[in-house]
């Protein structure tokens, strides 16, 4: 059943512009991807870190298999798998079908002449595998063997998280096999919005997500640690059930600041929601804030976290997003 299960998600996938890897992989073209080719810009990322968005496999281990249906996931949650993947693909297989499905994606680019030709023969060759498509990846139980895969290709390696297995993550330190970046998503800062917001099939989620916190501190120095927050504001419309649930009203910035305090990340990032894909079913545009509401949230963090040595250290308007941080030095990321 759970197989037949996986054959009608994977049709709605494909539908979507994903190809779908073996039993449970997928890759997908980001739209940053797609702009940098064409000459609209690149990704936030590059412009912060240095990381080349035309260069970005952006895939997942765990296509829909996550513990959680989070109210702002632009994924199609509903179709979610449950948390155990019943048939484990080789990591080296999915890393090797991977790049091959996204050079099948790219070529859809080769012959338009408006493109950057030179990014484009670049883009066949990924330097950064960004495990943040779809799904909760640590829910793969060879994610170790995977980013190894990646390290053996000299590329870097980005972990998106939502920090409800502490397990997975120790055992990518034990093996040595942590990745590039970890980023940890943060969009409740108690237990009852976190419990409303995640809708999670754990019942000790948010004990889970606080171990994930301690933990982020104790892999200080072993790879660069991200804290993000997805900020979603009140909405206008009396109709939708979602309507007054936000995680950026003024309680919720001490409270953010209380969690980011065990975590001591090298990094915070402080994003707008974005009401696009399966998000719209749930909160429609008014959700969004604007970048000067993003912006005025994240100075408000910064006072919070003064103490602590962090501040704005840079922000992308097109994208909603604020960075801070303690040195502005360390954002680049050495390859």
């Amino acid at each position: 059943m759970k197989q037949k299960n996986f054959e009608n998600v994977k049709k709605i996938l494909e539908k979507q512009g994903y190809a779908v890897i073996g039993n449970h992989s997928g890759v997908q073209i980001c739209r940053w991807t797609k702009n940098s080719l064409n000459k609209k810009g690149v990704c936030w990322k590059e412009k912060f870190y240095g990381i080349e968005s035309h260069r970005c496999a952006q895939l997942s281990p765990a296509i829909m298999w996550c513990e959680n249906q989070c109210l702002h996931c632009w994924r199609p949650i509903e179709n979610n798998l449950g948390t155990q993947i019943p048939i484990v693909d080789e990591p080296k297989e999915i890393i090797e079908k991977i790049i091959e499905a996204r050079k099948k994606l790219l070529m859809g680019f080769k012959g338009n002449k408006k493109i950057n030709q030179k990014k484009f023969e670049e883009a066949l060759n990924p330097t950064l595998f960004t495990f943040s498509l779809s799904g909760e990846p640590t829910l793969y139980p060879r994610l170790d063997e995977l980013i190894q895969e990646v390290k053996k290709r000299n590329a870097v390696s980005f972990l998106v998280t939502n920090g409800l297995n502490p397990e997975a993550i120790k055992k990518l330190d034990e093996k040595n096999s942590l990745p590039t970046q970890i980023t940890l998503s943060l969009n409740a800062g108690n237990e009852k919005l976190f419990n409303a917001w995640h809708r999670s099939s754990k019942k000790d989620a948010w004990l889970k997500f606080n171990e994930t916190l301690d933990l982020l501190k104790q892999l200080k120095g072993k790879t660069r640690r991200i804290i993000r927050l997805t900020l979603v504001k009140e909405g206008k419309n009396p109709k939708s059930k979602f309507n007054e649930i936000s995680n950026m009203k003024d309680e919720n910035v001490k409270e953010y600041a209380e969690l980011i305090r065990k975590a001591e990340p090298d990094f915070i990032h402080v994003k707008a929601f974005m009401s696009v894909g399966y998000a719209r079913e749930r909160m429609g545009y008014d959700k969004m804030p604007w970048h000067y509401e993003i912006k005025k949230f994240a100075d408000k963090l910064a006072n919070e976290l003064k103490e602590d040595g962090y501040k704005i250290l840079a922000e992308e308007k097109r994208s909603c997003v604020v960075l801070l941080g303690k040195n502005k030095k360390d954002i680049k990321i050495k390859i």
